[in-house]
């Protein structure tokens, strides 16, 4: 399991790589101090699992996450933080960190989080899930949406298929494969048609395919 450690904290990083390192099959490949030294080593070393701090100069995590999963959607995220300020929860985990957890938790609790992530498990601790549903189940489901998943949405819309929004987005197949799978599951849809529909009715797109 391949780490990379953002926390601008020295004696953070020291003390989790440490840890980490003595475990079976684990090592920290990489370590940044601010969020826009985590996003580059992140697209570099393409770890297994990025444990991101919140706090931070340059960039904060929240936007260190965003540029990550938009550049890299397949990447997993883990958020160890000492926040737990809903205006820092919602948008990480609506942009698709796959867990949330404390620095008051304990270092097993910590690798146990980072090991369910690595495994595309969610790891939330129960204040934060507690938060976070009863955020999501008072607003729209398409709030949840990335902007790069808005562009997408809008190019199914005019019927692309995914190589040509590959090609209008100068990005790969495979990552925007990714995007369609996570906005049908942000949608609650099954299919490309129905989150069209979903689009159309929830006046997302206008006849043009422009996004309001």
């Amino acid at each position: 399991m391949k780490i990379l450690l953002v926390d601008d904290h020295e004696m953070v990083r020291l003390g989790l790589k440490s840890y980490l390192n003595l475990q079976v099959d684990t090592l920290v490949i990489g370590e940044a101090s601010n969020g826009k030294e985590g996003l580059e080593l992140a697209l570099e070393l393409r770890p297994d699992v990025i444990v991101m701090d919140l706090l931070m100069p340059d960039m904060d995590g929240i936007q260190a996450t965003l540029s990550i999963l938009e550049s890299w959607p397949e990447a997993k995220i883990l958020i160890l933080t000492s926040y737990l300020d809903n205006e820092k929860i919602y948008p990480v985990l609506e942009a698709g960190a796959k867990g949330y957890i404390l620095k008051t938790s304990t270092a097993d609790e910590i690798f146990s989080a980072i090991r369910r992530v690595s495994l595309g498990e969610m790891a939330i601790q129960t204040e934060v899930s507690q938060k976070f549903e009863h955020h999501r189940l008072n607003r729209p489901l398409h709030e949840d949406l990335t902007p790069r998943e808005r562009d997408i949405l809008a190019l199914l819309a005019k019927g692309y298929e995914n190589q040509r929004i590959a090609d209008e987005l100068f990005i790969s197949l495979k990552t925007v494969k990714t995007h369609v799978s996570n906005i049908l599951s942000k949608l609650a849809v099954s299919d490309r048609t129905q989150a069209v529909i979903y689009a159309f009715q929830h006046h997302l797109v206008q006849s043009d395919e422009d996004w309001l």
